[in-house]
């Protein structure tokens, strides 16, 4: 079965170092975008803010990293909904895929810890190993899109607006395009 990608970026509480343990961190923002598996053309997206509850106010540092407000997050929906309704989103299976390891990992805590279901199974593109093994480094999306001739489009570290680039890097990262020398 060809199944389309579902490329998320999770944007989630944080502070400077060590203010508090990582696996407290929790989602406040879910980008994602549907794409097709033979064209890599993006079919549809996702997005929603996330209400914190184990640290419900946001920090400055969180504030100024992600350029999400405590407004914004206040009378957002909890994870258990904001899940739920992107379970209704999509339309089939779908094979996860992420720059990393990062935003798989912070699902699974979070939603092991909140006795929440994720509607994918443990099927992962980590788009970055892939991208990293045919440049010969690893980098960050700004950096990669740099790499191909991109320029990062949107705000940094805004879930959806990452989302978005990390598609663009897709074709480049499965070897369909290729990366300039």
């Amino acid at each position: 079965m060809n199944r389309p990608y579902l490329v998320v970026d999770l944007e989630a509480t944080c502070d400077r170092p060590e203010s508090f343990p990582r696996d407290e961190s929790e989602i406040i923002e879910i980008g994602a975008v549907l794409v097709d598996p033979t064209s890599l053309a993006p079919l549809d997206e996702f997005q929603t803010f996330v209400r914190p509850v184990q640290h419900p106010e946001l920090t400055p540092f969180c504030t100024e990293l992600t350029s999400i407000t405590q407004e914004q997050v206040r009378h957002a929906p909890m994870l258990r909904i904001a899940i739920e309704r992107l379970r209704r989103f999509l339309p089939q299976p779908v094979t996860l895929a992420s720059w990393g390891a990062y935003d798989r990992n912070q699902f699974r805590r979070e939603s092991q810890r909140k006795r929440i279901g994720l509607p994918w199974d443990q099927q992962h593109l980590n788009i970055k190993e892939s991208f990293a093994k045919l440049v010969g480094q690893r980098m960050g999306v700004g950096q990669a899109l740099h790499r191909v001739g991109l320029r990062f489009s949107g705000t940094p570290h805004r879930g959806i607006d990452d989302a978005r680039n990390i598609v663009r890097l897709l074709p480049f990262a499965l070897g369909r395009t290729p990366i300039p020398s």
